[in-house]
């Protein structure tokens, strides 16, 4: 038999595969990090995001559901409702979290607490051993399960002998991990520089591990069963499976507990630290939220659609003395697919890896920067003003994701069999829940303030471990466990599972109530007790308020001392390295207007920015500490902060002012542009119509004036004399009677007073008629007219009026311009689907090209401007008109050493097919 499909695999198989899974995570998360380095981030997208918070589906999931569905039925689906419900409400409450983050630089959820509760250094360094405490047995929780099963399928479980530590594989795999950890999740020490690769390394976990899960129960729900209702038939003949799908197994407190598991759920999904580590921390758009609000919930939905089916399953074919945390292991391995048990292996070791490495991160994080760092800086080991302080700082977080490792794997050894998976997770669950009432708390109510956040977490963390946490620690044998039956000292009122005679819930339940209850109560009355500081105060006003605040040069700076520059400058340079120092300097210069940092002030807004810089490094309260070391800072009061307030509410209204008067100055400048290029516009075009106008009126009037006064000068005039002299003059008045005519009409239509009578117009007539008119005027100057016409083309609807103006100015102008000898006028009429046009052809000079783009624009002077003979220069910009406001277009079609063609072009009214044309010559009128 293949190894495969043996009951027991290789040891040196499975380990095998294990390293290849960890080598293509090292493989993703390198590839992620080349892709940040070249701009092209992989996590800067929402499916990522969304993916990411699959992180809250560990080891407990994978394994943990099915053994606690095995033994109470629908139980487990409360760990996986709360999370559901906080999603509905993720847009109002997560996103204000994410917010406050990137706004202040925050790093984890106990510089989160801490800096809103003045930076409080106490503060920050409770929530971060709450945490470490809390979170060790989740560790040991994620080893448990990598260890049992690795026993599950080598059959090891037999061995009497202990191994030695080096063949642990439980330890080589927290050392593995510890090493991953730490060659992505510790090489950068701002909070702006995300941790890449970690982030595609969860994701692509995320998809193993529900891939892997949902094939081993397919397997055994279509593969070994015939489906769901087979498998609840077939579990139904067993006795006691149909209580698991009620709530009456959990006695007369159901509804309690249900409740209990929901909320509890639902609070860890916010504040265990791993989920604020990829929820906030690595949050790169607030708006990726919006999807993974669905997304998550989806993924919690599909991970679980098989868990009831296994359990069930395993209770069928393996019966109840059989473990049911390792069903996912050992009911594919007991049928013969040794290759799919090896899979599911490799689904839990992912979910248990993941939880693993973002845990550690962001517990690292907090140790560094709440605990050991205040430490140091208390009894003086650094200074403010020493050396480059980034590789101290990396190592000392390096440090921390090893040993929180090693306590993890030290919990495991030591009390790992006494408690099942789910306990186990659980009782790290009611640790953190008891962060909510300062943080949730801190982010809407104003009042709450540092002496109510340290008394709650106190007093609810005491309630926990007493009543929690101790009673574990006996179940394991490390202490003796009367006191859990008889209390202390006998005092049965003081027993931990049944404290103050509450009795008949759960032990979650019970110690969940006592905790949070304890917690609130200290919190709201010692807030309610004293009032804030003013430092407390600020901070409050920025958290509550902070999508009004925060992001505006407006907005308040709730610091006031003095302070230089170069120290600040120093201080940055020592925790965030010389380039990222000088870049910020630089860019708050040029926000500031000036254009050296040497000229930069050293005021409250420089001294917030660089404090807010390094918290990304070293946290909110060691910022603190770090800033005020270099800096004489004065004490704010409550008056200080209303002072600040006021003057910040004054500043936003005039900026607003000065914001709204801007933009009306800008439009008011635009217009005054527009308007100012329009008189120019009017000017020119007034300029070259005067000087046209003066110049065309001046040569009919200085012919008449002079041959008038020829001819009184000359009584004895001789007749065929006299006749051609008052033909010469009718010719000039009649010439200065249509360029009166011209300018009437170019006046009427400009102000938009021409009349305009429109009907059905045979344009191929209007224009043959046209051409008649002009031909003698053509024959004069020794040119032909040629017109090619379809011989009907449709009508358009328009004043035929003016569209006879039009023709007659073009051919007219055309007229003018053609060479006394061999002068030729090409006029023609097509038609096609679009409408029918007109071209206007002379084989002249032409238009020169500086004037080409114009010649409809400007009214010309005559022969100079244009290198071509006098002209009256109005035609052209009436015609224009005129067929524009029938909705065509006119233009010149200008081919070099060809003369110039003018053509226009209007809509039709009603379709028409083009027929053979027709040519009609000026000097023949006869059709050809």
């Amino acid at each position: 038999m293949s190894p495969l499909l043996s009951p027991a695999l290789s040891p040196a198989l499975v380990i095998g595969v294990a390293a290849l899974y960890l080598a293509a995570l090292f493989a993703i998360a390198a590839f992620a990090d080349r892709r940040a380095r070249e701009g092209r981030s992989l996590i800067g997208n929402a499916w990522v995001y969304g993916l990411s918070l699959a992180v809250y589906c560990t080891a407990w999931t994978y394994f943990g559901s099915v053994g606690r569905a095995a033994t109470t039925g629908v139980w487990f689906l409360p760990i996986y409702l709360g999370p559901t419900l906080v999603m509905l409400v993720a847009w109002v409450v997560v996103r204000k979290m994410i917010r406050i983050a990137q706004t202040y630089r925050i790093t984890s959820i106990a510089d989160f607490i801490a800096s809103r509760y003045g930076k409080s250094p106490l503060v920050a360094a409770v929530v971060t051993l709450i945490t470490v405490v809390g979170i060790v047995p989740y560790i040991a929780l994620q080893l448990k399960a990598v260890s049992a099963g690795y026993t599950v399928l080598t059959a090891t479980g037999a061995q009497t002998a202990a191994p030695s530590w080096w063949q642990d594989g439980t330890l080589l795999v927290a050392l593995a991990l510890a090493l991953f950890t730490i060659l992505f999740g510790t090489r950068h020490l701002d909070s702006a520089e995300r941790h890449e690769g970690m982030v595609a390394a969860v994701a692509a976990e995320s998809l193993v591990k529900l891939v892997a899960f949902l094939a081993v129960g397919a397997f055994v729900t279509y593969g070994l069963f015939g489906g769901f209702a087979d498998v609840w038939a077939r579990a139904s003949a067993l006795p006691g499976v149909k209580g698991l799908l009620t709530l009456s197994s959990a006695g007369n407190f159901a509804w309690a507990q249900w409740f209990s598991l929901t909320l509890l759920s639902g609070l860890s999904v916010l504040l265990l630290p791993r989920q604020f580590q990829m929820m906030v921390v690595e949050c790169v758009d607030e708006r990726h939220l919006k999807r993974a609000a669905w997304l998550f919930p989806a993924y919690l939905l599909a991970i679980n659609i098989f868990v009831l089916p296994l359990a069930l399953g395993g209770l069928v074919l393996l019966g109840k003395g059989a473990d049911p945390e390792t069903f996912v292991l050992t009911l594919p391995l007991a049928h013969g697919a040794g290759g799919l048990a090896l899979i599911a292996y490799v689904g839990g070791l992912s979910a248990a890896t993941g939880m693993l490495i973002v845990e550690t991160i962001a517990v690292s994080t907090m140790v560094c920067n709440d605990l050991v760092m205040p430490a140091l800086l208390r009894l003086k080991l650094i200074r403010a003003d020493g050396g480059d302080l980034t590789r101290l700082l990396l190592n000392i977080r390096r440090a921390a994701i090893l040993g929180v490792l090693l306590l993890g794997y030290l919990y495991f050894g030591v009390a790992g069999e006494a408690y099942a998976l789910v306990s186990i997770g659980l009782i790290s669950f009611a640790a953190v829940a008891q962060f909510a009432p300062a943080l949730l708390g801190g982010m809407y109510w104003r009042g709450g303030t540092r002496l109510g956040a340290l008394g709650g977490l106190l007093g609810g963390f005491a309630v926990w471990a007493y009543t929690l946490m101790l009673p574990s620690v006996a179940k394991s044998g490390w202490m003796d466990g009367a006191f859990l039956t008889h209390g202390p000292f006998g005092i049965a009122a003081l027993a931990p599972e049944r404290l103050f005679g509450l009795s008949g819930l759960d032990n979650l339940s019970h110690a969940l109530f006592w905790s949070l209850f304890v917690n609130g109560v200290l919190y709201v009355g010692l807030s309610l007790w004293r009032a804030p500081s003013g430092r407390e105060a600020s901070q409050a006003l920025l958290f509550v308020d902070v999508f009004a605040r925060g992001r505006s040069a407006a907005d308040p700076v709730f610091w006031r001392g003095r302070a230089h520059r170069a120290d600040l400058e120093a201080l940055a340079r020592r925790l965030l390295g010389a380039d990222t120092a000088r870049q910020i300097f630089e860019d708050h210069a040029r926000e500031r207007g000036t254009g050296d940092v040497a000229d930069l002030t050293a005021d409250a807004r420089l001294v917030d920015l660089v404090e807010r810089r390094i918290a990304g490094v070293v946290g909110s309260a060691s910022a603190r500490v770090l800033v005020a070391a270099v800096a004489d800072e004065e004490p704010l009061g409550a008056g200080d902060v209303m002072d600040i307030l006021n003057e910040a509410s004054q500043l936003r209204v005039y900026a607003r002012a000065l914001e709204e008067k801007s933009r009306s100055l800008e439009i008011a400048s635009a217009e005054l542009s527009a308007a100012n290029a329009q008189l120019r516009t009017l000017d020119e075009l007034k300029d070259d119509f005067m000087s046209s106008v003066t110049h065309e009126l001046r040569t009919p009037l200085t012919a008449i004036r002079a041959l008038s006064e020829l001819m009184l000068d000359t009584p004895d005039m001789e007749g065929d004399q006299r006749q051609d002299f008052l033909r010469i003059i009718v010719g000039e008045s009649e010439r200065l009677g249509r360029l009166v005519n011209q300018v009437l009409d170019m006046a009427k239509i400009e102000s938009g007073h021409a009349e305009w009578h429109s009907t059905d117009v045979d344009l191929r007539a209007l224009v043959a008629d046209a051409v008649k008119a002009t031909a003698e005027l053509a024959r004069t100057k020794g040119a032909e007219i040629v017109l090619t016409a379809p011989a009907s083309v449709p009508t358009v609807k328009a004043d035929p009026d003016r569209l006879t103006q039009v023709m007659l100015n073009l051919i007219s102008n055309a007229a003018k311009f053609v060479p006394a000898q061999g002068g030729r006028i090409d006029v023609r009429l097509s038609a096609d689907a679009g409408g029918l046009e007109v071209q206007v052809e002379d084989n002249g000079p032409g238009v020169p090209p500086a004037d080409r783009d114009t010649i409809f624009e400007k009214f010309r002077q005559g022969g100079d401007a244009l290198n071509r003979p006098p002209g009256t220069g109005l035609g052209l910009p009436i015609s224009r008109r005129i067929v524009d406001h029938f909705g065509g277009k006119i233009w010149l079609d200008q081919r070099e050493g060809k003369g110039a063609c003018f053509a226009f072009r209007l809509p039709l009214r009603s379709q028409g097919a083009n027929a053979p044309t027709l040519t009609i010559s000026a000097e023949a009128e006869e059709t050809t």
